[in-house]
């Protein structure tokens, strides 16, 4: 096989229940679920009408500029899947377009981001269909290759492998590795839940505000005063 330019077959992938278990949770209830520490930019923004990404990675390596790779990977990819490209952040050329679009609604796959640039925004922004992506071009891509499908990618330090959970919404990207599902999942579901007490609370006026001035005290700040103006 040429370097830069193959195919692999994806030997795993999240289960449907992993997907609609983490799709009901806020991204950044699971962000804050890993340390904070995963992220894949803030120039990766949904550009559709809204709705949630959530599915099985389908990772795609190409050019920046050329899409060729990127159209076998919307044939490969199965039922939910969310096809992952990292087209280096260039927004010199579109990846996809309304018509690619079309082709991963058809197939019922479940989203796709783009690390690079879109076009049609005018279709895609009117559905329903998932799409993230770092701009958008008039400029149409290249079909020249080279390119790899099925190969750990990564997006602004963020590492996305062959079959791991992506999980997207207004707030932005998330990957989550495979090995780390349940860990993740159970720590997210707590915190969820955790908030939704909390605005239970607030809603009813008993939000127990005692933290702030046991954290500030904790960090060693002066209250003395506090609450009084300077005078």
């Amino acid at each position: 096989m040429t370097a830069g330019f193959r195919i692999f077959e994806r030997r795993r992938k999240v289960s449907a229940q992993e997907v609609t278990d983490f799709a009901a949770i806020p991204v950044a209830n699971i962000s804050d679920s890993m340390s904070r520490m995963t992220a894949a930019g803030t120039r990766l923004r949904p550009l559709h009408r809204g709705g949630k990404l959530a599915g099985a990675a389908i990772t795609v390596k190409s050019r920046p500029g050329d899409n060729l790779m990127v159209h076998k990977a919307l044939d490969m990819a199965e039922p939910g899947d969310i096809v992952v490209v990292d087209a280096g952040g260039d927004l010199s050329n579109a990846i996809i377009g309304e018509l690619m679009v079309a082709h991963a609604i058809q197939r019922q796959l479940g989203g796709i981001v783009i690390n690079g640039a879109v076009r049609d925004l005018d279709a895609i922004a009117a559905g329903s269909f998932p799409v993230f992506a770092a701009g958008v071009t008039h400029r149409g891509p290249y079909k020249d290759g080279p390119g790899e499908i099925n190969v750990p990618i990564a997006i602004d330090g963020m590492v996305i492998r062959p079959g791991d959970l992506m999980v997207g919404d207004s707030d932005g990207l998330l990957c989550v590795p495979f090995e780390d599902l349940a860990e993740v999942y159970a720590a997210a579901k707590a915190k969820n839940d955790a908030e939704a007490g909390q605005m239970a609370a607030i809603a009813a006026g008993r939000n127990d505000r005692g933290w702030v001035d046991a954290a500030l005290r904790k960090l060693n700040c002066e209250l003395a005063g506090a609450g009084r103006g300077h005078g």
